[in-house]
């Protein structure tokens, strides 16, 4: 089922595909689809939670800078870039899963949250950092890097940058307090 509905999810606009499509490529009848799978979104996660973890295990103990033992924003780059490879792999799939208020009702991102909120404390930044946590992870929405991608037309790379003068800026900022 999952195969069948990442291949869907790849090939046509996240939220074009039905759970009628998804039951219809796997051969399976909609109601074992259901039982397994409540929704579209349910599915999507579903895909996206193994790729998800692979970014969380190296962030807590991979090396460097991703890893601990980097300072702060070097750490925060690394996650950023983390992110943006996720998003350009499979953003089909967090377009279907991760949009609008959902996306803040998922476990990874609440793992994102502790992760940028740990390193704005790490870097002396306490007072602001419930607010700035989540101004610092609202670039990464699926939304606006497809927007960026593909109505700017801006590369992965430019993106890149323009996340690590923020990282680098913010966190300076703080360190100099």
């Amino acid at each position: 089922m999952l195969a069948a509905a990442e291949d869907l999810f790849a090939r046509r606009d996240a939220e074009s595909v039905t759970m009628e499509d998804v039951a219809l490529a796997a051969g399976v009848g909609k109601g074992t689809l259901y039982r397994r799978y409540p929704s579209r979104e349910a599915i999507a996660l579903a895909l996206l939670d193994k790729h998800e973890r692979e970014l969380q295990e190296r962030l807590m103990s991979g090396p460097p800078p991703a890893g601990p033992g980097a300072p702060p924003a070097q750490r925060l780059t690394a996650f950023y870039a983390g992110m943006l490879d996720l998003l350009d792999r499979h953003g089909h799939l967090a377009l279907a899963a991760e949009t609008g208020k959902r996306r803040f009702a998922t476990g990874a991102y609440g793992f994102w949250r502790v992760h940028v909120a740990a390193l704005l404390t790490e870097a002396g930044l306490s007072v602001d950092r419930e607010a700035l946590t989540d101004i610092l992870l609202a670039p990464l929405s699926p939304e606006l890097y497809r927007y960026q991608r593909s109505a700017r037309g801006l590369s992965r790379d430019e993106i890149l940058h323009g996340l690590t003068l923020l990282a680098d800026r913010l966190l300076e900022h703080a360190i100099r307090q």
